[in-house]
């Protein structure tokens, strides 16, 4: 019986989660800058964004030659064995808290995702 390879190009966490995470941390993030993060081409990026967008995940706004970017709060994961379950959660996991000073609906909820932080920060 031959030995399988390894697999060893997969991970945890999906591209489109990955840039939804990005986005979460910075609202005016270039996609230059995803696909970089990322290792994907602007075109691919561009794709996931677009496929976010869509599926009402993101919104987009144009602010002069920028793009900003709001991530939808309450919106669940779309397959079914984790539909019931926002995606907030796995974004407090991946991209613990907004950028500071800003504010945002899928955020740390309590100072206890931050355990290094007292109440006020």
């Amino acid at each position: 019986m031959e030995s399988a390879e390894p697999r060893t190009h997969w991970t945890f966490v999906t591209q489109h989660a990955r840039i939804l995470a990005m986005i979460l941390r910075n609202p005016e993030v270039r996609l230059r800058d995803l696909a970089e993060s990322c290792r994907l081409t602007e075109r691919a990026a561009q794709a996931i964004v677009g496929d976010l967008e869509n599926a009402g995940y993101l919104t987009r706004v144009r602010h002069g030659r920028r793009n900003h970017y709001e991530v939808t709060p309450g919106t669940f994961f779309r397959h079914p064995a984790e539909g019931h379950r926002e995606i907030g959660n796995l974004l407090r996991l991946i991209a613990p808290g907004p950028p500071d000073g800003a504010t945002g609906a899928t955020g740390p909820a309590s100072p206890d995702d931050h355990p290094e932080r007292g109440p006020h920060g």
